[in-house]
């Protein structure tokens, strides 16, 4: 939907916020592109960045920071000089930036967690979650090396896609399938699901807006409201909330742009 001609001044859906999460700059998995794509015809007075923007990680173990990573960015600083909120709660692969929490970078504040206040007066803890990941928490060496694996199968994923698109076949993820036909992932996602509602309860909230797992999904399996972004990476979504208070997640992975609510996408625990 959409055209490249469109500026970001005119979109063709605007949302009172939106949540973007997982974009991995930096890492040659991420789908930077496509997030900018996303960019042109989507806009919010209030923009989260919820974690793992930038891909401290991958970039320590090779550089790689091409045009459309460094045009993010400059996107990001545009908008918040133009009047938009732009909020930076940082993840495990930005961790970096948790030395600056309570700073402002060209107009973008960083902060450990926040709480949304949504239109329909609900209130929404927003956090990346790693921190309730006993894995990157206890085992750092494990997580690095699943980062490892998790990169492969990307890798793998753009080469079955390749021949995907030269038979007319609309995108797959080969990565999305695995994972959730192993048992231990399923239960993985619900026990950080669990975790990530039972914080919000503490924070005397209704909701939390999390990121970290690469698993998109609105639900109130746990009593609570709970929402993730997914990622940049494979499922390429973002959350928003519409004027009246109603979020939807937005996918952007068809070539025919294509905007449309999807339910579970799929889980990375990095």
């Amino acid at each position: 939907m959409g055209s490249d001609s469109l500026s970001e001044e005119s979109p063709e859906r605007r949302f009172r916020t939106l949540f973007i999460s997982d974009v991995h700059l930096g890492a040659r998995g991420s789908q930077a592109d496509r997030l900018l794509d996303f960019l042109r015809s989507h806009d919010a007075d209030t923009i989260y960045l919820v974690g793992d923007i930038v891909d401290g990680w991958a970039l320590k173990s090779n550089w790689y920071w091409p045009q459309t990573h460094n045009d993010f960015v400059q996107k990001m600083l545009r908008k918040a000089r133009k009047g938009a909120k732009v909020i930076y709660v940082p993840g495990n692969h930005d961790e970096f930036l948790r030395k600056y929490y309570g700073t402002h970078f060209g107009g973008i504040d960083v902060v450990e967690n926040t709480v949304h206040a949504g239109a329909d007066g609900k209130r929404y803890l927003v956090i990346h979650g790693d921190i309730f990941d006993l894995v990157v928490q206890n085992a750092r060496w494990l997580a690095h090396l699943g980062d490892k694996a998790y990169d492969f199968a990307i890798q793998m994923n753009r080469f079955v896609n390749f021949f995907r698109k030269m038979f007319g076949v609309p995108y797959w993820s080969l990565s999305q399938w695995a994972k959730l036909k192993v048992k231990k992932a399923v239960n993985y996602i619900g026990a950080f699901e669990a975790t990530l509602a039972g914080e919000a309860r503490r924070h005397g909230c209704d909701g939390v807006i999390c990121g970290h797992i690469h698993y998109a999904t609105i639900h109130d399996e746990h009593g609570i409201r709970y929402m993730n972004c997914g990622d940049w990476v494979e499922s390429c979504t973002a959350l928003a909330e519409h004027e009246d208070g109603r979020f939807e997640i937005i996918t952007w992975t068809d070539p025919v742009r294509s905007a449309a609510p999807v339910p579970r996408v799929t889980a990375r625990a990095a």
